[in-house]
């Protein structure tokens, strides 16, 4: 399993993913985004932006890298620069399939990605990230199963996931909306032959929306790696946005926001990989503080308060704007 790489890693960042949803693409739903970005968003200058996130992560010890076909051009980017550094056989690559992305590279589009978990979707998408990935690439995800998606039930498509899988690709799923906890425990129990098909799980879970917790946490028990996601809920623990018990705590440390909410998901004995969903250099850096943060019982318990009722939290969410 490629994430047994990581195992060996001696930097404190090596748990620390960097993922290219806020750069692979003009529009995002993240906060201050139009601070992070500026005006210009032409394909070069989000490619040179990506590049200079994946070499600034990759000095800094973070060792795995996220994207998605929905992410715009995420996996070119992502592919342009593995390309160059034929070396590098120390990284762990993920992308996923499920969403198509639709906005051609436009901020205002009416309809950004379209999800599809058919198995015509994944034999497309696979082949379009084989192409620019190819053998980099060490792990394809579901993107954002929940309880009734057809992923769960497909047969055909699970046996197209353990041919894969049987051929050295890691197999795993990610999740969205209220019912996380459901959809975790739902394909943990997809098996291929008797064997489960899935080997990551990758879920969003933050100071606010903790929900997910106990169902990663058997997920992580039954031997997958546990990636979280949206460690910062889309810029709402981040700096100006932060509730003022995450400001006050992160005064206390010495550091921002964002090393702490993310210092946060670090101390859970099933967190595998913690995501960065760092727009810039300088956000990069502080989010890999959180490697170094020493948060108290106090601490902790007041951080606790601030989670939301999964289906507020999610209805929020869904209400950001695309920036």
């Amino acid at each position: 399993m490629p994430f047994a790489r990581l195992a060996t890693a001696t930097t404190p960042t090596c748990h620390i993913g960097l993922g290219l949803a806020a750069v692979g693409r003009p529009g995002y739903i993240n906060l201050g985004r139009d601070e992070d970005l500026g005006d210009d968003r032409s394909v070069e200058t989000l490619r040179n932006r990506t590049h200079e996130l994946l070499d600034a992560a990759y000095a800094q010890g973070v060792r795995y890298f996220d994207a998605a076909r929905s992410y715009g051009r995420s996996e070119e980017f992502l592919a342009d620069w593995l390309n160059t550094r034929p070396g590098l056989d120390d990284i762990v690559v993920g992308s996923k399939w499920g969403y198509t992305y639709t906005a051609d590279w436009s901020t205002d589009a009416e309809t950004h990605e379209v999800k599809d978990h058919t198995l015509a979707t994944y034999e497309r998408q696979r082949a379009e990230t084989d192409a620019l990935l190819g053998d980099r690439l060490d792990l394809y995800q579901i993107h954002s199963v929940t309880p009734d998606s057809p992923a769960l039930t497909d047969k055909e498509l699970h046996a197209k996931l353990a041919e894969a899988a049987a051929q050295g690709l890691t197999v795993g799923f990610s999740t969205s909306g209220p019912a996380q906890a459901d959809a975790i425990r739902a394909a943990l129990a997809v098996t291929v032959d008797g064997e489960p098909l899935f080997r990551t799980v990758q879920s969003t879970y933050n100071a606010l929306e903790t929900s997910a917790a106990p169902a990663l946490a058997e997920a992580h028990d039954a031997g997958l790696t546990v990636i979280v996601k949206e460690g910062m809920a889309n810029g709402r623990l981040a700096g100006p946005h932060a509730p003022d018990v995450l400001k006050g705590i992160a005064e206390e440390s010495g550091l921002g926001c964002d090393a702490v909410a993310l210092a946060v998901i670090l101390r859970q004995p099933w967190a595998g990989v913690v995501l960065s969903g760092a727009a810039t250099t300088g956000q990069l850096a502080s989010n890999l503080h959180a490697a170094v943060v020493d948060l108290d019982e106090d601490q902790l318990t007041r951080l606790a308060a601030l989670a939301e009722e999964p289906r507020a939290y999610w209805e929020r969410r869904g209400q950001l704007p695309w920036h």
